[in-house]
């Protein structure tokens, strides 16, 4: 017998609701756990993610499921991790013939059935395919406006990143087409205009809420944001406004829209009936020093399985239902499926899920349900598995590597010269006591922490046995051919294909 619809009845009587809940998913870009003001950051300006930390449940211990952008979006929107997805090994290119496959059902396809209307603002990054085969109205979403792939993947040096005319810092990738704005399947502009981007985007979140509020439709709004990775960017409201730098200008501009989403809501009247959840994909792009975030005290950055790269800030947001407070309780991106799920009394996935029901954190100040965290490198595969897992306090590194993304720091463990290495036995580390992973533990003349790897390794063995890695859409390959152009039978290509402009927005 199903007792999903008796569970959903009690769950609305419980957080004394009338109608379904609305979701807000709030999704940052290469944002470092010490970026923020409410995480430590003494010249960060964040005041509304500041605001929502103060006024929601802020997590110390949140984690997203793979150092590199496409795998964590995808565990993001599917529950399951990246391997069983075949969303691996590195990310997607604007060529790229894989993508998010689509028998794999996303958060927005969950919620569809329920009259849910589903929107995506920003950054994609799961795959564009022939004929936008991958593109999110084909995964669920009603509506998109953004960037099928990383703003990066796209020759920028000529391109204007800051008002008045500051020219975009480096040279981000060349000998393929500029970055274009979407609108659902139709370019809307090639190249996208930086300094513009974030005003469309707002003006495209606002409308969004306020048509679904007064038509009293539920919604989901999934805000996938460009910032802060590099090439930062900023408009006129940003530009020039912080301490940090273009950085900071970045994270500004990113901050501003979550207070003008969040405005959005007061204003159509849904604000109390909203959930408003906030993290990251992966720790900070350290190799871009000053321009590439701060993972605070945590270890190295992005594309490595250390703490700085895959430890995430997260802050769940609901007035008059989420109390505010600080959780350490275990929970990961993975988590969020399963919990929006519930909470709207939708059905899960007949599939295997690696995420958990968040409820109990979220509104009893209870303990999570997830007693461990896997750590998958950015290129995993079978013959590894695993790099490191965490079970409670203790994370055990069975493998660990450094990259190029994470160079420049002091500490020789991040970078590219850190070689992949085995560790047996394995590297021990106290996160409670030890979060910035310098003492290992189990060198230590003491039994209990060979008992502490004896049970880790129980329950790495457990979960690898459960593992089943999907085909790799990666290793399909890439085809110029595919790369999006607003002008497609134009000559020569990639150069043709630029300030093609199709409908304005």
């Amino acid at each position: 017998m199903d007792y999903s619809g008796v569970v959903f009845i009690f769950t609305l009587l419980f957080l004394g609701l009338d109608a379904l809940p609305n979701f807000v998913l709030l999704f940052a870009d290469d944002l470092g756990y010490g970026d923020l003001g409410s995480y430590g950051h003494p010249s960060s300006q964040t005041p509304n993610l500041d605001k929502l930390a103060a006024n929601g449940l802020r997590f110390t211990d949140f984690y997203c499921t793979s150092p590199a952008c496409s795998p964590s979006r995808a565990a993001l929107l599917t529950g399951r991790y990246q391997t069983r997805s075949g969303v691996y090994p590195g990310v997607f290119y604007p060529g790229s013939r894989g993508g998010l496959p689509l028998n794999e059902t996303t958060l927005a396809e969950v919620l569809k059935p329920l009259g849910y209307a589903t929107a995506i603002i920003g950054k994609w990054h799961l795959g564009l395919g022939a004929n936008g085969t991958y593109l999110p109205i084909h995964q669920g979403f009603d509506h998109f406006l953004g960037v099928p792939y990383s703003h990066d993947q796209g020759p920028c040096s000529s391109l204007t990143c800051f008002p008045p005319d500051t020219k975009c810092y480096g040279t981000c990738d060349v000998g393929v087409v500029t970055v274009p704005l979407m609108s659902n399947d139709t370019i809307a502009k090639q190249p996208v205009s930086f300094p513009d981007l974030e005003r469309a985007y707002v003006d495209y979140a606002t409308n969004f809420i306020m048509k679904s509020a007064k038509s009293k439709e539920p919604f989901f709004l999934y805000y996938p944001s460009h910032h802060t990775h590099y090439p930062q960017f900023g408009g006129t409201e940003a530009t020039g406004h912080t301490q940090r730098g273009r950085f900071g200008d970045s994270l500004y501009e990113l901050d501003r829209t979550v207070g003008k989403i969040i405005q959005a809501l007061e204003d159509s009247g849904v604000h109390n009936n909203t959930l408003v959840f906030f993290t990251a994909d992966n720790g900070p792009e350290l190799m871009r020093m000053s321009r590439g975030g701060n993972a605070g005290l945590l270890k190295c950055g992005k594309a490595t399985t250390y703490e700085g790269g895959m430890r995430e800030p997260a802050i769940a947001y609901w007035p008059g239902r989420i109390q505010p407070g600080v959780t350490s309780e275990l929970a990961t991106i993975l988590d969020i499926l399963p919990t929006f799920t519930n909470l709207a009394g939708a059905k899960l996935p007949s599939v295997q899920l690696d995420g958990f029901d968040m409820k109990p954190i979220l509104f009893d100040n209870g303990p999570s349900a997830r007693k461990a965290v896997f750590y998958y490198p950015v290129d995993p595969s079978e013959k590894y598995g695993l790099f490191a897992v965490r079970v409670g306090k203790y994370k055990a590194h069975y493998y660990t590597q450094g990259s190029i993304k994470s160079s420049t720091t002091p500490d020789q463990d991040c970078g590219a010269h850190a070689f992949f290495k085995q560790h047996d036995p394995p590297l021990l580390f106290n996160l409670e006591i030890d979060s910035s992973e310098n003492y290992n533990l189990s060198m230590a003349d003491d039994p209990e922490y060979k008992d502490v790897l004896e049970m880790i390794q129980s329950v790495k063995k457990e979960f690898e046995m459960g593992m089943v890695f999907g085909e790799s859409q990666m290793n399909k390959g890439r085809d110029p051919a595919l790369e999006p152009c607003c002008t497609p039978d134009c000559s020569p290509k990639p150069s043709c294909c630029t300030f093609g402009e199709a409908e304005p927005i």
